[in-house]
C-alpha cells in the first residue's frame, strides 16, 4: 500500500521479506494466541501475524494507514484496530476485554518514544505473557545492559526487575522504508512470574534508580542524599561511595525497602 511515512509519527516501515519472516518466526504465534500490536504502520508483520492467530488487535495512532490495513486483513483473519496513542492504553483492560488471560504484545516501536512504551507496558507486565519490539540498537544494548557497563543504568534497572530481557537480532537501516540513520534490534520481553517479582513499593523503586543515577558519576551517598543518609544505605548492604552503575537491580529493591521501613518507624 506504500503510504508515505510520516516523520511526525517517527515512521519508518519494515518491507524486507527476511527480516520479517524472523521476527514472525522469533514471535512464534500460534492459534488463539491473544496478540496486540502496537503501531501497525502498513501490515508488514499484521498479515503474517494475523494469519497464525487467525485474530489480531493493532493500536496505530495514524489514521491515514488505517482503512487499506482494514483491507488487506480481510481476507486473512480478525483484526480490530484501536486507533489510539499506545500510552493511553490500558493493556490489563484490554486483556479483560479480550477474554485473554495474557496479552502478546509486538511492534516496531518508534524509537522516540520507545522508552515511555516500554515503561508503560511494564506497567501491565501482569496481564502480559511476553513482548516482541523492534528498536534502536543502543535502546536494546542498554536494556539488556549489565552492572558495570557504560550503558546500565535506569532503563537497564527498570526492565530487568520487571521481564527477563533477550536480545534477539540486529535489523540494518535499508529493511526500512525510508531507511533509519542507525540499527536496529529485535527484543524479547518474558515479564517474571509472580514469585520472581520484587515486593518493594514500585513508585519507591523508581525513585532511588532515577536519583541515583540522574548523575552517573555522583556517588550513591550524594546521589541519594534526598532520600537515605549513608548510614542506611550500609544498612542495606550496600557501599555508600559505589556509583549507581555498579548496582544490581536488586540492591534498588533493597534500598527501597529501607527507605519504606523507616518512612513506617518514624
Amino acid at each position: 500500500m506504500n503510504a508515505r511515512p510520516k516523520k511526525s509519527f517517527g515512521q519508518h516501515f519494515l518491507h524486507e521479506k527476511r527480516y520479517i519472516d524472523r521476527i514472525v518466526s522469533a514471535i512464534a504465534p500460534r492459534d488463539g494466541d491473544t496478540v496486540v500490536e502496537i503501531g501497525p504502520g502498513e501490515g508488514a508483520l499484521t498479515l503474517p501475524l494475523l494469519a497464525a492467530a487467525g485474530r489480531l488487535t493493532a493500536i496505530e495512532l495514524d489514521t491515514d494507514l488505517i482503512p487499506a490495513l482494514r483491507e488487506r486483513a480481510a481476507a486473512v483473519g480478525t483484526l480490530t484496530i484501536i486507533q489510539a496513542d499506545v500510552l493511553t492504553v490500558d493493556f490489563t483492560a484490554l486483556a479483560q476485554q479480550l477474554g485473554a488471560p495474557r496479552l502478546r504484545i509486538a511492534g516496531n516501536l518508534p524509537y522516540y518514544i520507545s522508552s515511555p512504551i516500554l515503561f508503560h507496558c511494564v506497567e501491565h507486565a501482569a496481564a502480559i505473557q511476553d513482548m516482541h519490539f523492534m528498536l534502536q540498537k543502543e535502546v536494546v544494548d542498554r536494556m539488556a545492559a549489565e552492572p558495570g557497563s557504560k550503558v546500565y543504568g535506569r532503563l537497564s534497572v527498570m526492565l530487568q526487575l520487571a521481564c527477563r530481557v533477550v536480545p534477539l537480532f540486529d535489523v540494518p537501516p535499508g529493511a526500512f522504508r525510508p531507511p533509519p540513520k542507525v540499527d536496529s534490534s529485535v527484543v524479547r520481553l518474558i515479564p517474571l512470574a509472580p514469585n520472581e517479582r520484587h515486593d518493594a513499593d514500585p513508585s519507591r523503586v523508581h525513585a532511588i534508580v532515577k536519583a541515583a543515577f540522574a548523575q552517573r558519576r555522583k556517588t550513591l551517598a550524594n546521589g541519594l542524599k534526598q532520600l537515605m543518609g549513608a548510614d542506611a544505605i550500609r544498612r542495606a548492604g550496600v557501599d555508600p561511595g559505589a556509583r549507581a552503575e555498579t548496582l544490581a537491580p536488586l540492591d534498588f529493591v533493597r534500598l527501597a525497602k529501607l527507605v519504606d521501613d523507616e518512612q513506617a518507624a518514624s
